[in-house]
């Protein structure tokens, strides 16, 4: 007998994509009759409610639950709560899933006795303009995101520290309070490793695989690299917990102090000081080439390329240099991780 399963999709104001994840979940190779979809809605101010509604009357198996909070870490604990099933599906309006996408992942979780498994994440774009190409090219690529395996790949299942729309025991979810709902970034990275110190096994499984629709403007772009960047120092700062992120999320930071910090002894001890930051850029800048270059087809450009990777980084690294300095007058001010 297969297990039952229940779908979360948070989402607020998202009309260009809620109906086409939807779609896509509808359409899988999995019964309907074992599965619900639960849409948490943060009360948008678009069409999104209006098509949610009209899929419901279509199909039985979706039902709507606001969001007053508006934020996606309550969004996901309101819809773990109100899961009638056994296992529980991570999904994003922002995504889609192929047909199979479920049911390799059912199959996988008893099969490897795991507590969760996430598929491959394929970064597409609903235009696929140069700029859009670019910009999907640069953040499918390990110098672009680090060595994020669910975006640079795998070749058989494999024990992860997170994957992406991952399915798992509700209990699980039980075991570690729920989503931490202070973090209105990095809540899914510091859920995962609570499972990890948990001893819960998640794996990243090669046979199944889900499109994400990444950005597809350079402003987009940095906005939501700068705001993830901002909050990893916060997610430190804000759990009292080291682990809580890996040490890719602050290769960034590193990289934009190194080009900062010795600008200051330049000034007040030696002016050879300053050859370090200039010595780093350039050699930034013939990875960048090199890699843009290595990325280059038809789809694409080399001068978006290369614009692509200046903006994930620098607003990456800004956002948490920017983040630094919010802890720093936090613990000024006296205030504690409740009032941020």
């Amino acid at each position: 007998m297969l297990s039952k399963l229940s779908i979360i999709i948070p989402c607020r104001n998202e009309e260009k994509y809620i109906e086409n994840c939807v779609n896509s979940i509808l359409k899988n190779d999995y019964p309907s009759e074992n599965y619900e979809i639960l849409i948490v809605d943060g009360k948008s101010s678009d069409k999104t409610i209006e098509i949610i509604e009209l899929l419901q009357k279509k199909y039985k198996n979706i039902r709507q639950i606001c969001n007053p909070r508006k934020i996606t870490p309550v969004a996901l604990n309101l819809g773990i709560r109100n899961a009638k099933n056994e296992y529980v599906m991570i999904a994003g309006a922002h995504s889609s899933f192929l047909e199979n996408y479920i049911s390799v992942l059912m199959k996988n979780i008893d099969d490897l006795k795991a507590d969760g498994v996430g598929g491959m994440l394929i970064t597409t774009s609903i235009n696929p303009t140069k700029k859009a190409s670019s910009i999907i090219k640069v953040l499918s690529n390990k110098f672009g995101v680090g060595n994020s395996m669910f975006r640079i790949g795998v070749t058989e299942p494999t024990l992860v520290d997170t994957v992406p729309f991952g399915i798992y025991k509700k209990t699980l979810f039980e075991e570690v309070s729920f989503y931490d709902e202070k973090l209105i970034r990095n809540h899914d990275i510091a859920l995962s490793k609570e499972f990890i110190k948990k001893k819960k096994k998640i794996y990243l499984i090669p046979d199944a695989s889900c499109n994400y629709y990444a950005r597809e403007y350079f402003g987009k772009l940095a906005r939501n690299n700068y705001l993830n960047g901002y909050w990893n120092l916060l997610t430190v700062f804000i759990t009292r917990k080291y682990y809580s992120l890996s040490i890719r999320h602050f290769i960034p930071l590193v990289f934009i102090l190194s080009l900062i910090i010795p600008v200051f002894p330049a000034i007040f001890i030696s002016k050879y000081f300053a050859f370090l930051p200039i010595f780093i850029f350039l050699v930034y800048n013939i990875l960048i080439f090199k890699t843009s270059c290595m990325l280059l087809d038809k789809s694409n450009k080399l001068s978006l390329l290369v614009m692509s990777f200046y903006t994930l980084h620098f607003s990456y690294g800004l956002g948490s240099l920017i983040g630094l300095f919010r802890i720093d007058r936090l613990l000024f001010n006296g205030k504690n991780k409740a009032e941020i």
